[in-house]
């Protein structure tokens, strides 16, 4: 395990913390798990916030179970590497979007039910908050796709009220860099969950990273600099509401 990058995305999420007051004593967190890497890395990082900081708050991870017989027995192992008991809750979200809505683009449709899915499995084990994996990364990612596909500048908070359904979703990763959080998976031997959903690497999400990745190879740096822009157009009010 690389201990001075652990030292540094440790850093990024207590940094990230200290400025949003995203975990405090006495929470009760739900964690979305995908069984990918970012999520992952989350679950890692706020065991740590457990451990070295005063705070005293409870994590509960969650995985969705979408229906498409994922095994998901790498992240119990996570789990159980962490102590912390996994709950898995099964749900029919695969077929509503494959099978009985045939959706044509159907991350958006997923996307929201698993939201809706994950707050509910939260309040029903009394949490009061909802930890999603969004990095630094994400904020770019979710800014351009927002003016390429629907036209409009959309970021994501790091704190978000949800106040119909009364939790608060925190993403205590929003300053790390998904290339940080790819080399702690590596050097912890992580395996993901496979996903067998049918548009897994099909997204918009994917096409976005694509085209980045290709601005990136030309303009080194270029990510990081649409991040600091986006910072820039408004210092007050970095990020706009959206959960």
């Amino acid at each position: 395990m690389n201990k001075t990058l652990n030292k540094k995305i440790f850093r990024d999420v207590r940094r990230a913390n200290l400025k949003y007051k995203m975990v405090e004593t006495g929470d009760r967190i739900a964690v979305g798990l995908s069984g990918g890497k970012d999520s992952t890395a989350l679950l890692y990082f706020l065991s740590m916030l457990q451990q070295y900081t005063p705070l005293d708050f409870t994590l509960v991870p969650i995985y969705l179970d979408l229906g498409f017989d994922n095994d998901d027995s790498p992240l119990q192992q996570v789990c159980a590497d962490l102590q912390l008991p996994l709950l898995v809750e099964k749900t029919n979200i695969g077929t509503i979007v494959f099978d009985i809505r045939q959706e044509k683009n159907p991350c958006s449709l997923c996307s929201n039910l698993r939201r809706g899915a994950l707050n509910r499995v939260a309040k029903r084990n009394n949490c009061n908050k909802v930890a999603l994996g969004h990095h630094a990364d994400d904020a770019v990612d979710t800014l351009l796709m927002s003016m390429i596909f629907e036209g409009r500048y959309h970021l994501f908070k790091p704190v978000t009220y949800l106040d119909r359904i009364d939790i608060t979703v925190i993403r205590p990763m929003i300053l790390v860099s998904e290339q940080d959080i790819k080399r702690f998976c590596s050097s912890i031997a992580f395996l993901p969950v496979e996903n067998r959903c049918p548009a897994d690497g099909l997204t918009k999400r994917e096409e976005i990273k694509t085209i980045l990745a290709d601005i990136e190879s030309r303009c080194p740096g270029a990510r990081q600099r649409i991040l600091t822009s986006i910072a820039n157009v408004d210092a007050n009010s970095f990020w706009t509401a959206a959960p």
